[in-house]
């Protein structure tokens, strides 16, 4: 498959300039090399829906479940690219990593069972669990430069560390993309990042995603792909630039991309993918932006950022959102200031964003040098290696003994307290406390489902210094901590090493190939299971305007998926919709009376569960509406938050602004997702307001809709309310969802 794109790729390079008139960036090229069919004119970033035909699709476990089973329903008796499945979501951090994955492999026997048949049916892949996260296992085996893939996780632009357009999608795109059709996303616009300098000291990549994230904020980069550039970005281990493409989740970007290089090859080539560097080697110049791109990029980019790196500090981000930036000269000062709780109790490293060698060395070298200089961990201490390649190279190396030296715990190879996966000790659940992590998220509730825990996001070497110091104020880079001689003792840089001198090595990867004919593979979901559930289609539209509807709930400020559809103890229904539609929206904040889940039932005036008083709507046969605040639905891409408002009868997301892969996801489902054209007319939304959507009945492209507010008093509010569907989406809209319309298409 790689062979074929780089043989393609100078000839459709050459054309796209053609086509454009211009010189082009690296991500112009990968986009339009991938099309899925020819096209005679350029498409214009930022409008225009395109259609594309990606190499690959990478599933985790949580989200492949739903994937699957929708794909199950399609018609398809193998998936047309290639596929994979990888059990990361699913393990809880407790105890220990054997003791966590023995007590995962029993809980989720029924669920690891379904995913290995289903796979094994269809010719996808599958990793078990304990094989590593999903975006670590990616980069360390199918991510190539020049390739297009799609994941159902929010973090699949982690690939772009090895120039790879990777994009997170729902399980519905994915889908599309394994039963051969083609996969659809607005041409994204560009922003550009050029990197000049180089880092030193304690500054890592992860540093510059944060002070990335401080500079567009959590919507900044919407609808675009963030592309790195400059000497600065060539002086970065492959690794390191996968982190930053993996936090570029949290700036809203489409994907995040760095062009090839030489760090690239020497990685390909550690991890046993010589072959993919030398046919790299060869179409270098394809693989990387035109030079007139590198000589004026403002003529190219929608936008350009420059971050020099011989300046750049290390940053603390948090809490509550990853996009509040600290350079963390300036924490003691806003510890103070915003009166946060100083003493961290939790560090935590690792993860798909920072698990890689170079991380878990340059932590360890802390780690050691607090051994040698008489200190150990103040704060409870956890380490999350990202694959099991990774874990068996480091232990072989004494790593793992040198975060043991302090006090550090191993956890199991998978995701974990990152996505709410932990079962964490606390004596008080109500106290305010800081945890720090080399994760990438740290919304409220995110770690250990606790509103009062302030979670901090740094890179591994400043989150092992702060678990040795114990307090968030503390500075590596001057202050001084106090031995067990009593002596005061300051902490060396970091060092690391970006691939391991003795290769990487491990007996198990944890793989297991497909059957090469799966006809005679029988896939069984119980029909009392509380884990699965077949799924049954969405009705189709009724061809009315949408009359008589009622507010479920109306969402104060940030209401992330986490928000929408928890994960944490809910992840173990991810593959039953009906069970897992008790969690819907039970994490928003009511603007009526600042609680969460709680929300007024208009047939009986009381205050009552979300999920409850949806499932009571829907039982007398009304339909609802859920008005939200800007960016609703960012974070994880997982398709639940739209699938479950979906099957409970909501009818109507109205919001200021969407997240990018949320607003698809409900498109996909056949939900109406709209925008209010006058964001001031969300304070026009009142509790106990009988809701019109009029304008449905010449629905079309760049129409607005109407909106029409019945209050109880006898008065109204009107107004007018966006969308973005093009005409194949408001088909799907009139199907009921876009699989009603593959399964007509497969049986037709």
């Amino acid at each position: 498959m790689i062979k074929k794109v780089y043989a393609a790729l100078p000839g459709q390079v050459g054309e796209t300039r053609k086509l454009t008139g211009k010189p082009l960036t690296l991500s112009e090229k990968i986009l339009y090399a991938h099309l899925f069919n020819h096209t005679s004119h350029a498409f214009r970033r930022g409008e225009d829906y395109v259609e594309f035909r990606p190499d690959r699709v990478a599933m985790q476990d949580a989200t492949a479940q739903m994937a699957l089973l929708q794909f199950k329903t399609c018609g398809r008796d193998k998936v047309a690219v290639p596929s994979t499945v990888h059990c990361d979501h699913l393990i809880q951090a407790q105890t220990g990593a054997d003791a966590d994955l023995e007590k995962a492999l029993s809980v989720n026997r029924e669920v690891y069972d379904f995913l290995g048949s289903i796979s094994n049916k269809y010719g996808i892949g599958f990793w078990k669990p304990g094989a590593g996260i999903i975006h670590q296992v990616v980069l360390e085996n199918y991510a190539f430069p020049g390739g297009m893939m799609i994941g159902t996780d929010s973090h699949t632009p982690n690939a772009g560390g090895l120039g790879m357009v990777a994009i997170g999608v729902g399980g519905a795109d994915a889908v599309d993309v394994m039963a051969g059709l083609p996969w659809e996303l607005k041409m994204p616009k560009l922003i550009g990042v050029k990197l000049t300098g180089r880092m030193s000291g304690w500054t890592s990549p992860k540093d510059i995603i944060l002070k990335v994230a401080g500079i567009l904020t959590v919507k900044g980069g919407t609808g675009a792909i963030v592309e790195y550039f400059g000497e600065g970005a060539d002086s970065l281990s492959a690794t390191g630039k996968g982190t930053i493409c993996n936090m570029g989740a949290e700036i809203g970007a489409t994907c995040s991309i760095f062009g090839y290089d030489d760090k690239m090859a020497a990685y390909l080539k550690a991890t046993g993918r010589e072959e993919v560097a030398a046919l790299a080697d060869q179409i270098r110049e394809h693989l990387r932006p035109d030079a007139e791109v590198y000589a004026a990029p403002e003529k190219y980019y929608d936008q350009v950022i420059e971050i020099n790196l011989s300046e750049l500090e290390p940053h603390v981000n948090g809490p509550f959102t990853p996009d509040l930036a600290w350079p963390v000269s300036k924490m003691k000062e806003a510890v103070e200031a915003n009166g946060w709780p100083d003493e961290v109790e939790v560090a935590l490293i690792g993860s798909c964003t920072n698990s890689s060698y170079e991380d878990i060395t340059r932590a360890a070298s802390v780690a050691r040098q607090a051994e040698e200089k008489g200190l150990k961990a103040k704060s409870e201490f956890t380490i999350t290696p990202g694959s099991e390649q990774v874990r068996y190279t480091v232990d072989r190396d004494g790593l793992l003994a040198n975060f043991d030296s302090i006090g550090g715990i191993v956890l199991a190879n998978a995701c974990g307290p990152c996505i709410g996966q932990w079962a964490r000790h606390i004596d008080d659940p109500s106290r305010k406390n800081t945890i720090v992590t080399s994760f990438n998220r740290n919304f409220a509730k995110r770690n250990d489902g606790l509103a009062s825990t302030h979670a901090f996001v740094a890179s591994p070497e400043i989150v092992t210094a702060f678990a040795l110091a114990g307090r968030l104020s503390f500075n590596p880079l001057k202050d001084t901590l106090t031995n067990e001689k009593g002596e005061q003792v300051m902490l060396d840089e970091p060092r690391g090493e970006e691939l391991p001198a003795r290769g990487f090595a491990v007996e198990d990867p944890g793989y297991v190939a497909p059957a090469k004919d799966g006809s005679h593979v029988e896939v069984i979901v119980s029909p009392d299971s509380e884990r699965l559930q077949l799924l049954e289609p969405f009705p189709a539209w009724d061809g009315n305007d949408l009359k008589d509807l009622r507010l479920l709930i109306k969402a104060k400020g940030k209401c992330t998926t986490d928000h929408i559809s928890m994960a944490g103890p809910w992840l173990k229904y991810r593959g039953h919709l009906d069970n897992i539609s008790n969690n819907l929206l039970i994490g928003a904040v009511n603007a009526y009376n600042d609680q969460t889940n709680s929300v007024k039932n208009v047939l009986t005036g009381e205050y009552g569960e979300v999920p409850k008083v949806q499932r009571a709507y829907k039982a007398a046969g009304i339909g609802s509406v859920v008005v939200g605040d800007e960016n609703y639905g960012e974070g994880s891409s997982r398709e639940h938050a739209a699938m479950e408002p979906r099957h409970l009868g909501v009818r109507v997301i109205l919001v200021k602004s969407f997240a990018r892969i949320h607003e698809t996801n409900l498109k996909k489902q056949g939900m109406l997702g709209i925008t209010f054209a006058d964001k001031n007319d969300y304070e026009k939304v009142q509790e106990d307001d009988i809701i019109d959507i009029t304008g449905l009945t010449a629905f079309a492209p760049g129409k607005p809709l109407t909106v029409v507010l019945h209050h109880k008093d006898g008065s109204s509010d009107t107004f007018q309310a966006n969308h973005t569907y093009n005409a194949q989406q408001i088909e799907w809209f009139k199907a009921g969802s876009a699989l009603n319309l593959i399964r007509k298409q497969f049986a037709g």
